[in-house]
């Protein structure tokens, strides 16, 4: 039995027009929720249909001693994903979508932060790997953990049927579920082996219950377009969600294609190559995620999906051309 209440997919597919989201981080560690509302409050007048709000693993930090030797310890620079979902769904009654991670987190740290997102009435997810840790060459999931976005499926499924990870049955009858989106790459996940590859697992997760698919940032409509019509062509039919990042600094041109593995076509390279400050690199950024933004439009895009990184003016600029 399935609730009333509208999932991420069907404020997609309802909009009467390309639909509007972004993605927000929560604030670091000590920080107030002030910024997070004023990335808010500059994209409200573009009538959002819902914001991401991300989640950060712990890291590995080495602090020196003042015997010279170093302490290795877990620190968790970004926490609060779920307090940040509740205040943001209470003062602007929007939906949100926390995410949930394999990496760094246990299964059992997964179920307390379902029962309390259910708790809150958050019932929509994107489903994550999520990133390795910064010392690590390779993704090694929690050893209470998961290794795979399918395998938190299989969890998030089993609780929607009204089961504990120890396999008893939750005390009431369930009116309300969970339901989620999951990744998707145009350019490939940097560790499948090929593209057929990336697809076969991609199917699985919607076979397995994800309702749309959200991109990995990307900078050429093209490898879009021959992604979405090879989804097509395996038979995925969800809506498929462009993820776009405006960029809007110099050295952005080289941290981007390092950092999620991206590739900037040469014209935008070569632009940016022509900025002499941060101030020109924003307008080349927002001059090319604008025509990104209105090309994908054109062709029928269900809703268009922004990386702010906490950083709303170039966004902002952008939607106004657009929306």
């Amino acid at each position: 039995m399935r609730s009333d209440r509208m999932s991420v997919r069907d404020l997609i597919l309802n909009s009467k027009k390309t639909a509007f989201s972004f993605e927000i981080l929560p604030p670091l560690k000590g920080n107030g929720i002030e910024a997070v509302y004023d990335t808010i409050d500059q994209l409200l007048e573009f009538d959002p249909q819902y914001i991401d709000i991300t989640t950060h693993r712990s890291q590995l930090v080495y602090r020196a001693l003042e015997n010279g030797l170093y302490q290795c310890e877990r620190v968790r620079q970004r926490p609060g994903t779920v307090a940040i979902a509740a205040a943001i769904k209470s003062k602007y009654n929007i939906e949100v979508v926390p995410h949930i991670l394999c990496s760094g987190f246990s299964k059992e740290e997964t179920e307390y932060v379902l029962i309390d997102l259910d708790f809150l009435g958050i019932y929509d997810l994107l489903l994550l790997r999520g990133d390795r840790a910064k010392l690590e060459n390779v993704s090694m999931p929690n050893e209470e953990g998961y290794a795979h976005a399918s395998e938190l499926q299989e969890q998030i499924n089993r609780f929607n049927e009204g089961y504990f990870l120890d396999g008893t049955k939750q005390k009431r009858e369930r009116m309300k579920f969970f339901t989620y989106g999951v990744a998707g790459y145009p350019e490939k996940h940097e560790e499948a082996p090929n593209v057929d590859s990336d697809m076969y697992w991609l199917k699985k997760k919607v076979e397995n219950g994800a309702e749309y698919i959200v991109t990995q940032m990307f900078f050429d409509n093209a490898k879009f377009f021959e992604f979405e019509a090879l989804c097509r062509r395996e038979g995925i039919n969800v809506p498929i969600v462009p993820g776009l990042k405006p960029i809007t600094t110099m050295k952005q041109l080289t941290v981007l294609p390092r950092t999620f593995h991206v590739d900037l076509p040469r014209d935008l390279a070569d632009e940016l190559r022509k900025c002499k400050n941060d101030e020109d690199a924003r307008n080349v950024g927002i001059e090319w995620c604008t025509m990104q933004a209105k090309e994908l439009r054109a062709h029928g895009a269900p809703s268009i999906h922004f990386y702010t990184m906490s950083n709303p003016r170039s966004v902002k600029e952008i939607a106004k051309r657009v929306f």
